[in-house]
């Protein structure tokens, strides 16, 4: 099976012709998958270490973390959901792009990288992608948190555990709702898995591609948090 996803990618990335896939101009490194112009356009900005909010100030965490905090501890982020990397997650979720995967991933591991530089990111145990529930992943053919989870899991030798968290309920989508609408609409939608007897890790990262008022994640690390897993980061392509 892995030989078969090698020759599938190294197929599709021939078919590409190795083009950026935001402009498809002629990349040098093919591995990278973004031309250097295009990656200019991805706007970085200086975020709070803890909850992704854009900061003002030169400082490491907002004023709001340091009174009233996520349930997590530190939050890594690529952009804000804009042009050109919100037409590359968008085309990953629902064209079927799954082979974008490596280049959103390897964005997110810049990402990580600078975190380390600037808010002393200690690396996770565990990598835990977001889990999609049965009928949507079958329905779109992958969990998109799942593919970036892999990339990151083998550039890091952090592994990926996508069995842990369970999503039980089949909900509607997140967009167009409020924050209470979220919370209500994620109320027992997930689950640990309970064929794991044991957890023997206590610092995991979840990966998720889009962040927006943190329902999702402070459902998920509530559970963990009862599984006596004590220290949680959040990654994810965008914080809008």
């Amino acid at each position: 099976m892995q030989r078969f996803k090698a020759s599938l990618r190294t197929s599709i990335e021939a078919w590409l012709d190795a083009g950026c896939v935001c402009c498809q101009k002629r990349l040098m490194i093919a591995a990278h998958g973004i031309c250097s112009d295009c990656n200019r356009e991805i706007k970085r900005f200086a975020y709070c270490g803890t909850c992704g909010a854009e900061l003002v100030f030169d400082t490491l965490h907002c004023g709001k973390c340091l009174t009233d905090p996520p349930p997590w501890q530190q939050l890594v982020t690529i952009s804000h959901f804009q042009p050109p990397l919100s037409d590359l997650i968008h085309a990953f979720k629902f064209q079927r792009q799954f082979q974008l995967d490596r280049t959103l991933a390897r964005l997110l591991l810049l990402a990580v990288k600078q975190a380390q530089r600037a808010h002393g990111l200690p690396l996770p145990e565990v990598l835990l992608p977001v889990p999609l529930h049965p009928l949507r992943q079958w329905r779109r053919g992958y969990n998109q948190a799942g593919l970036l989870a892999q990339q990151l899991s083998h550039w890091l030798n952090i592994p990926s555990d996508n069995r842990l968290l369970q999503r039980l309920r089949h909900t509607p989508p997140q967009r167009g709702l409020d924050s209470k609408q979220r919370r209500n609409n994620l109320k027992k939608a997930f689950a640990i898995n309970p064929k794991i007897s044991e957890i023997d890790y206590h610092s995991v990262a979840i990966i998720d591609d889009v962040i927006t008022t943190g329902a999702t994640m402070a459902e998920l690390c509530r559970l963990l948090q009862k599984c006596g897993i004590t220290q949680i980061q959040v990654w994810c392509l965008c914080r809008t």
